[in-house]
């Protein structure tokens, strides 16, 4: 029988594979060869915070190719809950960074201790175990969060409308001046936020001007939380020269209530 030629562009698709595969193999052999030497183990771990008591020994003497960084990432997470993201990039030869991303708290809440959340609505802890007075006090969960695991994030009801009426204060420039001293949750139907705002001149101390602080007690309720706050701003700003005498606004109902305090 006659052999059956094999035409020019199918043996140089065959010699291109062979090529191909050698070339792969000796390339691989290669990498992991170099992977594998003292020069590419990890020497040193770097890190963005001057501040903590960080432990990363476990990972000097490691190769830095063959460690997963995404896996290591979230091991790293769950020893450090407070952070809201901890990233892993590699330095040649021999150095490896570790980046923490700080949570920022918008609050904090009373339970059989206190935690800060951010606004995500994650719990992570204190650092000094103390309350930070400059920021809003959310009161009102004690039965509806327990046994918190700092770092994971709460979806209750409840705290996100503290959330809400936090951050709905904060965007209103007309309310630059009051600040939220507490939020009590307790009843969601009658969410009630107490306010401190400087109300003076009320005296003088040797030519100084003294603003001594007052607390409004704003009613808020459940529902339509921003327009709530809105209205809020637009009567305390009708009601600048009156804000000191007002003991609470409630805002519940389709007219907002104004109570003001007895003038003796």
């Amino acid at each position: 029988m006659r052999k059956q030629k094999i035409n020019l562009p199918v043996k140089l698709l065959i010699l291109g594979l062979v090529i191909f595969t050698v070339l792969f193999f000796i390339i691989s052999y290669l990498a992991a060869t170099l992977k594998s030497l003292d020069y590419f183990k990890i020497k040193e771990v770097v890190f963005n915070k001057s501040e903590g008591n960080f432990d990363f020994s476990y990972l000097i003497g490691r190769n830095i190719f063959n460690l997963d960084l995404r896996k290591e990432s979230r091991y790293i997470s769950e020893l450090y809950p407070d952070y809201k993201k901890i990233s892993l990039v590699r330095l040649l030869p021999d150095r490896l960074c570790i980046v923490f991303t700080q949570r920022l708290p918008l609050a904090y809440v009373k339970l059989y201790r206190y935690f800060y959340v951010d606004n995500e609505m994650v719990l992570f802890d204190i650092a000094n175990g103390q309350a930070p007075g400059e920021l809003p006090l959310i009161a009102g969960l004690e039965k509806k969060i327990s046994g918190v695991k700092p770092g994971k994030r709460y979806n209750i009801k409840e705290l996100a409308i503290a959330l809400n009426i936090i951050r709905a204060a904060r965007a209103n420039i007309l309310l630059k001046n009051y600040k939220i001293k507490r939020i009590d949750v307790a009843d969601p139907a009658n969410t009630t936020c107490f306010m401190v705002y400087p109300v003076g001149p009320t005296g003088n101390t040797q030519a100084h001007t003294v603003a001594l602080p007052q607390v409004l007690e704003v009613r808020i309720g459940q529902n339509g939380v921003n327009a709530r706050m809105c209205v809020l701003a637009d009567l305390l700003n009708q009601l600048k020269k009156e804000s000191g005498n007002i003991k609470y606004i409630d805002l519940r109902f389709k007219e907002p209530v104004i109570k003001f305090k007895d003038v003796q």
